[in-house]
């Protein structure tokens, strides 16, 4: 089984998407477009940030939504292409909007496999603003995964130092680590957070718990964070979900997926974790299920997450022929999947 493999999607685009900037307003449509982004509801989003353009409102915001959009669809290229119209109908003069675009641009420069075009982006937005700390962030993220580790931490102090949510920041650089093999020293910036500092929301104290394996207090912070939660229930309900099923309860943890669903059914990550939830409790037609209507939605930043399980699911529930035949095609898009490689090898023998 896989997790999402999108290390960067769900922080990156959790970093400014709503900030219209010094001389910009938001029109309805480009409001609309956000709300959905948050919703994970992409193709919404788009249709609302081209009304937006048909209808005249700030055409840099709408064309940054555009690319906002095509990055959490991993569609870097055309993503690439709406930031471009973003900066052309920008000012004379660049502001932290313009930078703010860049940043969003060297992401997706990385994500489409370009990471020395990112960090050479990342070098300039840091030059003319050494206070960012996103781009020290994203530029020490590359490097870890680079190898490079001194610069990388380097860049995560920088990052901690010169941001207003230093919480979320170490959380985020957290996940980056443990994500690359430096999962102790991740650890080191979740222990750091509960012994220096005293003003830790539910939220984040659930998920620094939830990932130094205490999971009763994991659980006992996020139903806290839960039961107040005006913004970001999805995150809320992706960790708390994954708290039950530590514990062993993936029945409760398959009713909170299934409920958040009726509320954003087009969070393709949520129907992922529901997917997982449901192969672990042996629930393998449901399974099955919950991967296909996940990948109905068409969110290819979690395609190849979603085919792999998808295929699992198959081969769990004794389709041997689906299974192969998914794996077949899996394997043309993606054929340096070892993992997959050897579950092929497994299914040739069924």
């Amino acid at each position: 089984m896989k997790k999402n493999k999108g290390l960067f999607l769900g922080l990156l685009l959790g970093v400014s998407v709503v900030a219209a900037g010094c001389g910009h307003k938001e029109g309805p449509n480009i409001k609309a477009g956000f709300e959905a982004v948050e919703l994970s509801d992409y193709k919404g989003a788009l249709q609302c940030f081209e009304q937006a353009i048909v209808s005249g409102e700030d055409l840099e915001l709408a064309y940054r939504g555009c690319g906002i959009t095509y990055l959490g669809m991993a569609d870097y290229e055309n993503s690439l292409r709406a930031f471009e119209r973003a900066l052309d109908n920008g000012g004379i003069f660049a502001g932290n909007l313009e930078r703010d675009i860049n940043f969003y641009m060297a992401t997706a420069l990385y994500k489409s496999g370009q990471a020395d075009e990112a960090v050479k982006l990342l070098d300039a937005i840091i030059e003319s603003d050494k206070k960012n700390g996103n781009a020290y962030f994203l530029r020490g993220s590359i490097l870890i995964e680079g190898r490079d580790y001194e610069g990388g931490i380097n860049n995560f102090e920088q990052a901690i130092a010169n941001t207003s949510d230093s919480h979320s920041m170490k959380i985020d650089i957290y996940e980056v680590l443990a994500g690359n093999g430096y999962e102790e020293k991740g650890r080191e910036y979740l222990t750091r957070m509960l012994d220096e500092e005293k003003n830790l929301g539910d939220y984040e104290q659930g998920v620094v718990y939830f990932y130094l394996e205490d999971y009763d207090n994991a659980r006992n912070h996020l139903e806290i964070a839960k039961q107040s939660a005006k913004k970001e229930k999805g995150e809320i309900i992706y960790m708390l979900g994954r708290t039950y099923e530590q514990l062993g309860d993936s029945n409760y943890a398959g009713i909170l997926y299934s409920e958040y669903l009726v509320e954003a059914p087009e969070d393709a990550r949520i129907y992922n974790q529901l997917g997982l939830c449901k192969l672990g409790a042996g629930n393998y037609d449901e399974a099955v299920r919950a991967f296909e209507d996940a990948l109905a939605l068409g969110d290819q930043s979690m395609a190849q997450t979603l085919r792999y399980n998808q295929i699992v699911a198959y081969e769990r529930a004794g389709d041997f022929a689906k299974a192969k035949s998914l794996m077949n095609a899996y394997l043309s898009s993606y054929p340096d999947d070892e993992a997959a490689q050897r579950e092929a090898v497994f299914l040739s023998t069924r």
